[in-house]
């Protein structure tokens, strides 16, 4: 019988399209539900969460700028990637505790709705865009564009499939954003970062940070520069910081709450249009 030590994995962040570890220094152990160590995870702190936002808006006017039908392209890339990797992933999950069955569902749906989101990438606006009829001899077109940068607060139960269901809808619409994974379960999320390094995904338009929500929620909501929130946690006091640190900046917030990320009707555009704003822009006939 081997006396050999097992050594953990330090799982880094994924910050505009590179794997620093938390500038603190500081991590957290992983444990399973019999309290033995699987992992160390990085603690990110306020500054973490600064620079994931200066790279997150750095690559996103060239996100935005892409064509609607390349960033199909690499929403399906990243689907491709993850279908690859998927026993990885699910082994993940078994370490944290998570049936094998769970597992597998988690990241074949994961998979699905990645693709699923991929392809309204380029419909999104021609269904939820005008022509404005006017009473002047113009045209007048009315089209949705990306708010910005979006935190994502993921759920703490649906760790990959929760993640991804918010994540993709997110930046298909051409926002980039800034990512907290589960604290409880953060394996998925913090790998899910390898997968999109191999995906053609820029360096920032996805960034994933790990630690305590109860610390980082209000570092994440209070960032001047965010341009709206779309949360997972279901604690009321932490959804009224959120809602009052976003009133202070005028930020969009979208929570979701006790919610059943396997059903079918989390595929759905809607939250692709949740952070999007509506431009009108007018031309005159003629010319």
């Amino acid at each position: 019988m081997s006396n050999r030590i097992d050594v953990l994995k330090t799982y880094k962040t994924y910050v505009g399209g590179a794997f620093p570890r938390s500038e603190s220094g500081h991590t957290y152990a992983l444990e399973n539900k019999s309290g033995k160590t699987i992992a160390n995870v990085c603690r990110c702190t306020r500054k973490d969460a600064r620079d994931a936002m200066v790279k997150a808006r750095a690559a996103q006017k060239g996100w935005q700028n892409r064509s609607a039908y390349n960033r199909g392209q690499i929403l399906y890339r990243i689907a491709e990637m993850l279908e690859g990797r998927k026993d990885q992933f699910v082994h993940e999950m078994e370490l944290m505790d998570i049936k094998k069955k769970t597992a597998l569902k988690e990241v074949e749906l994961s998979i699905d709705r990645l693709i699923y989101y991929a392809g309204w990438t380029d419909k999104i606006s021609q269904v939820y865009g005008t022509v404005n009829p006017v009473a002047s001899s113009h045209f007048n077109f009315s089209m949705p564009e990306p708010t910005g940068v979006v935190g994502v607060i993921a759920p703490q139960q649906s760790p990959m499939l929760g993640l991804v269901s918010m994540m993709a809808p997110v930046i298909a619409g051409g926002n980039t954003v800034l990512i907290l994974a589960s604290e409880n379960y953060p394996l998925s999320g913090v790998s899910f970062g390898e997968v999109l390094h191999a995906s053609d995904v820029p360096g920032g338009v996805v960034n994933i940070l790990t630690g305590y929500q109860n610390e980082m929620i209000s570092h994440l909501s209070a960032h001047l520069d965010l341009n709206g929130v779309f949360n997972a946690n279901k604690d009321a006091d932490l959804r009224k910081q959120i809602d009052e640190n976003c009133a202070l900046s005028v930020k969009r917030s979208r929570h979701v709450m006790n919610v059943d990320w396997t059903d079918p009707t989390h595929e759905n555009p809607y939250y692709i249009m949740d952070f999007q704003e509506i431009k009108t822009t007018w031309h005159p006939v003629g010319v």
